[in-house]
């Protein structure tokens, strides 16, 4: 073990004799072209596992003390009597694989390029935010090549006593957030409560951002979001009703109306009432009508416009199918939530239904803040130098950028911009999902890096440019303070990539990985004061040429809601529109990545989609394959589709 003999024996007889085990067996185990040690314990024969590894550091050097130890019911052996070491080696490996649900996963960029990092100097396949490095086999020499990635990759200088101090992906990424912030002069204060005018609430940017939008079309469901379950079992629909009724005093967004005053909107934050819930009995229905009832009335109610002056702007319905059988739908306006807010709602229905179901109070603390101390909190701060050094970040990004990209639709863009969407969707094999995540790591970007690469090369192939710029939404929830609370966060950025020259795929994510590392950096930075500080110019329809494409990846944290002997199940809800030319949504699961092209009907066929989803996905797997392919070089249309494609043309022509 690194570079020192050590008899497993010896440990093991330590163990027993210093923490008073009956049976303890060490294991020597590959990881990263490393070896390293784990202990195996029976539970309740003296000291327990985190007990053990204190215990020996009197006795044994660091590097003979077992970097994992785990307990077991008994130790495993085989036929002739002797411990089966394979056995629970494999039992190490089903441990770790899977990580990731017992602990938790990035919700930072930062966090997420941290935690590749550690996969990769580690040889650990997933790593959860709070697993302690040293715990995992980290050691001294580690340290230092994770430092110097950290230097590499975010061009900054962490010294590896931080990690020391630091020792978790959580703990280090404040650390290198902080460092990022403070080179560019942007000290962070804290958000408080009792700072703001209760008389004259002002609106945050990003509601400031939705509410024009709503007075352009004010009948648009572009920016509704709907949400629908199926619940199966025995529902408490008071409890259901007090559930929501707390969460509706808990988070004030959920009661703000929007109301002009003295020529400006203002927040208006009504007091906290009982919710009823409404319900909708198809018990009357023929069984086999009842479930296209129910969904034509769920999209029904998705469709319906919100008055943002009258309220309210969360809207739920409670369908009953059978006396064990509903489905519940929610519909929010944008202004008041986004969908790391869903999350937060999942996670708070979830823990005050059971509570209040036993009789029991709420389980969860008051708020130490509100969205409205948020919004007063960012008017104050993002204001003078603040302001300044993030205008000209992106004034330098993105000074010269195309002002449309040129996409070759099937019909001529409407004089003005509509809404008409649809949707066409796909999924990757697991082997291709793997293979990406294991690039997005070896080369320390994340997996929404790789997979924007990936969109840009297919944007630059229809198009024929080089200069491309996709507009993406980030959570902007870089404050631990405002994590807990259900509001309108999201800011949009805009992602500007240069693919000229004879690049690889690998060269291509450097790029893209520096473009998106560094509007992190700058993320505050409200996207309509951009677009009045530049004032770009707008292509036709006046789509603001930055969110004529937008791309991402859907990795907002959300709760698996159980409830008290309620079974739920998504219901999906019919309410797409088009909010952009093209919108490429991708989510990432445990095993595979699926996604959804949203497009404009106005202006592209569903034949051209789905011939632009397999070009996609062909560019994916040249790029998993052979990273350092040249791009330029990958073959996207086969034989008979050229031929296709020449017959279409000289049609055309005739």
């Amino acid at each position: 073990i690194r570079g020192m003999r050590v008899e497993c024996g010896e440990v093991e007889q330590a163990i027993r004799e210093e923490c008073g085990v009956s049976e303890a067996v060490v294991v020597a185990q590959e990881r990263g072209g490393e070896r390293r040690l784990v202990a195996y314990v029976v539970r309740g024969s003296g000291k327990g596992a985190g007990e053990v590894k204190s215990a020996l550091g009197g006795r044994l050097p660091e590097y003979m003390i077992p970097v994992m130890v785990k307990e077991v019911e008994e130790i495993p052996l085989t036929r002739n009597g002797k411990v089966d070491r394979v056995r629970l080696a494999k039992e190490v490996e089903e441990e770790e694989g899977g990580r990731v649900e017992l602990g938790e996963e990035a919700k930072t960029p930062v966090e997420e390029v941290l935690a590749g990092v550690w996969s990769e100097v580690l040889g650990i396949s997933r790593v959860s935010i709070h697993d302690n490095f040293f715990e995992l086999g980290g050691h001294s020499l580690l340290a230092t090549q994770i430092v110097s990635r950290i230097q590499e990759l975010f061009e900054i200088e962490v010294p590896v006593r931080s990690l020391f101090e630091a020792p978790t992906v959580a703990g280090l990424a404040e650390i290198v957030e902080t460092h990022i912030r403070t080179g560019h002069g942007m000290n962070v204060p804290p958000v408080e409560a009792g700072l703001r005018d209760d008389n004259e609430l002002m609106l945050s940017f990003a509601q400031q951002r939705m509410w024009l939008a709503h007075q352009m079309a004010p009948e648009s469901t572009a920016y509704h979001i709907s949400s629908a379950v199926r619940l199966t079992g025995p529902l408490n629909v008071p409890v259901l009703e007090q559930t929501l009724t707390e969460i509706v005093r808990r988070h004030e967004s959920l009661r703000t109306t929007f109301v002009m005053r003295n020529g400006k909107p203002v927040q208006v934050i009504s007091p906290a009432a009982t919710v009823a819930l409404p319900q909708i009995d198809l018990g009357e229905w023929a069984e086999g009508e009842r479930e296209s009832e129910a969904l034509r009335l769920a999209s029904e109610e998705a469709h319906m416009p919100f008055d943002l002056a009258r309220g309210p702007l969360l809207r739920a319905l409670l369908l009953r199918l059978g006396p064990d059988e509903h489905i519940v739908q929610f519909t929010l306006h944008h202004i008041i939530a986004d969908a790391w807010s869903l999350g937060v709602l999942s996670k708070e229905v979830a823990a005050l239904y059971d509570a209040f179901a036993a009789g029991k109070a709420s389980p969860l603390p008051e708020l130490a803040i509100q969205y409205a101390d948020y919004s007063y909190w960012q008017r104050q701060w993002l204001q003078g130098e603040v302001f300044e050094a993030q205008l000209d970040y992106w004034r330098n990004q993105l000074s010269g950028a195309p002002p449309m990209l040129e996409l070759p639709t099937d019909r001529p863009r409407p004089p003005a911009q509509t809404f008409n969407g649809a949707r066409s969707s796909f999924q990757l094999s697991t082997e291709l999902s793997r293979t990406l995540k294991d690039l997005s790591r070896r080369e320390g970007a994340t997996l929404f890096m790789t997979l924007l690469a990936v969109f840009q090369t297919l944007l630059s192939r229809y198009t024929g440019q080089n200069d491309i710029v996709v507009g993406t939404n980030i959570a902007n929830r870089n404050l631990k303070s405002i994590e807990g609370l259900i509001g309108f966060f999201v800011n949009n950025l805009a992602l500007r990539t240069d693919l000229s020259g004879n690049l690889s795929f690998r060269d291509l994510l450097g790029r893209v990985r520096e473009v998106c590392l560094g509007a992190y950096v700058h993320q505050d930075m409200p996207f309509e004061k951009l677009l009045e500080a530049l004032q770009p110019e707008r292509g036709h329809s006046s789509i603001p040429a930055f969110l004529q494409v937008m791309f991402a990846l859907q990795n907002a944290p959300m709760s698996s809601v159980q409830l008290s002997g309620v079974t739920l199940s998504p219901v999906e809800i019919s309410n797409v529109t088009a909010r952009a030319d093209l919108v490429m949504i991708m989510w990432e699961t445990e095993d595979e990545l699926s996604g959804v092209l949203e497009y404009n009907t106005d202006l592209f066929n569903e034949s051209t989609i789905t011939l632009m989803l397999s070009r996609f996905q062909a560019l994916l797997e040249a790029a998993a394959e052979h990273p350092d392919q040249d791009l330029k070089s990958i073959v996207l249309v086969d034989e008979e589709e050229s031929q296709q494609l020449i017959y279409a043309f000289n049609d055309a022509l005739e």
